[in-house]
């Protein structure tokens, strides 16, 4: 009777499931190689048996037309071809037409004597013969900053009157005064073929007796600041490349063309006051920033502003200026005793200018060619450079 109770007990805990049959696995030698038992892990090699999910494909950058156009460009260019187009020169006296594709040349900058003697249909044809030649064309500039700064309207026979300085014009007529200037000599320049104009001055000086005040604006930097803006705003509508100087700020600083200057003044200065002018520019779309050859102390005790990498950083860093930087011209004597060697454009590069300006060109541009050659100057910083230059270019309607 006991034996079929337990019997029937033993047949209801099968049928609820909550025993299991007998395991007579034991008695059984266990075989690892037997494919017939399920693995507790997928195999390495299936797909499935990574938890992690599988990383997606980097998407390709999507480039805008203006830098698809430059990238091609700078692509197909050899290494004598993107140094040249770092150079923004001083048209020479002589050969100024064969340089231009032996150097490569990135522009050319005319001055008071370029013009002199000569009718409007010599400039045009000389111009046009500039831009006949060259492969990718030239930036063309001039110093028309009005006052006693003019090259064009120097000469009666180009314009009917010499432009008159920032100054006067806002004493006689305020902004607008200004807009109406700025407007006529782009105007001018256009006429001319000439797509850059090295202005507006964004120098603060309040002091008749500082050397450079008959070039500003005369009035303190908020005032100067709006003059920036304004003038900036007018050459941008109308086409013609701006370019701001002297950066990081002139002061009452004496004359770089004849020897060393040096700021002393503190960096607060520099932030409360000089800095203003130029941070109105760069909002309102300057296409380039001049730096002068000043030894600002407060920033770099050593080097000249225009061969100094901390100078440079200031204006990208602080300033977030992303066009292109020029050096104040490396052949006044203010950076002639810098370079030992005479590669004083080399160390432009290598603190940060996109372009050089200079009368030197024929010895500084194989100077860089052999920096870069050399593992001195990584071409990549090269790349770069051409790379805002030509950016200037598509945006002034020369490429693309």
């Amino acid at each position: 009777m006991k034996k079929r109770l337990f019997s029937l007990l033993l047949l209801l805990l099968l049928l609820c499931g909550c025993a299991a049959p007998p395991d007579n696995s034991a008695d059984v030698p266990e075989d690892p190689a037997d494919s017939s038992i399920p693995s507790a892990e997928p195999a390495p090699d299936d797909p499935a048996s990574d938890p992690s999910p599988s990383p997606e494909e980097p998407e390709e950058p999507v480039l805008t037309e203006k830098e698809a156009a430059v990238a091609a460009l700078l692509a197909g260019m050899t290494l004598e071809e993107k140094v040249g187009q770092m150079f923004f020169v001083r048209c020479p006296e002589f050969d100024a037409v064969s340089d231009i594709s032996a150097y490569h040349l990135g522009g050319y900058l005319l001055f008071g004597r370029d013009f002199q003697d000569r009718s409007a249909s010599d400039i045009k044809d000389l111009l046009e013969t500039f831009q006949a030649v060259s492969e990718i064309p030239l930036l063309i500039g001039v110093d028309e900053e009005g006052g006693s700064v003019v090259r064009i309207s120097s000469n009666a026979a180009l314009w009917p009157h010499k432009f008159s300085s920032p100054q006067r014009l806002y004493v006689n007529g305020g902004m607008e005064a200004v807009t109406a200037d700025t407007e006529e000599k782009c105007d001018m320049l256009h006429t001319y073929g000439v797509n850059v104009n090295f202005a507006p001055v964004a120098d603060v000086s309040t002091d008749p007796n500082d050397f450079m005040y008959s070039r500003t604006f005369g009035q303190d930097a908020d005032a100067t600041a709006e003059y920036v803006r304004t003038v900036v705003e007018a050459m941008e509508a109308k086409g013609v490349g701006s370019v701001l100087k002297h950066f990081p700020g002139y002061g009452n600083n004496a004359d770089t063309h004849t020897g060393i200057a040096v700021d002393e003044r503190p960096y607060e200065t520099f932030l409360t006051s000089d800095f203003l002018p130029f941070e109105a520019g760069i909002a309102a779309g300057a296409d380039s920033v001049l730096v002068s050859h000043n030894i600002v102390t407060a920033m770099d005790a050593e080097l000249p502003a225009s061969l100094s990498p901390e100078v440079h950083r200031v204006l990208r860093e602080e300033l977030g200026f992303t066009g292109v930087v020029l050096t104040d011209d490396l052949a006044m004597d203010a950076v002639a005793a810098y370079a030992a060697d005479g590669s004083v454009a080399v160390m432009a590069v290598e603190a940060g200018n996109d372009m050089i300006v200079t009368t030197d060109y024929r010895t500084q541009i194989p100077l860089v060619i052999e920096a870069v050659e050399n593992g001195r100057i990584d071409e990549a910083v090269i790349d770069a450079a051409v790379t805002r230059v030509l950016s200037w270019k598509y945006d002034l309607g020369l490429i693309g």
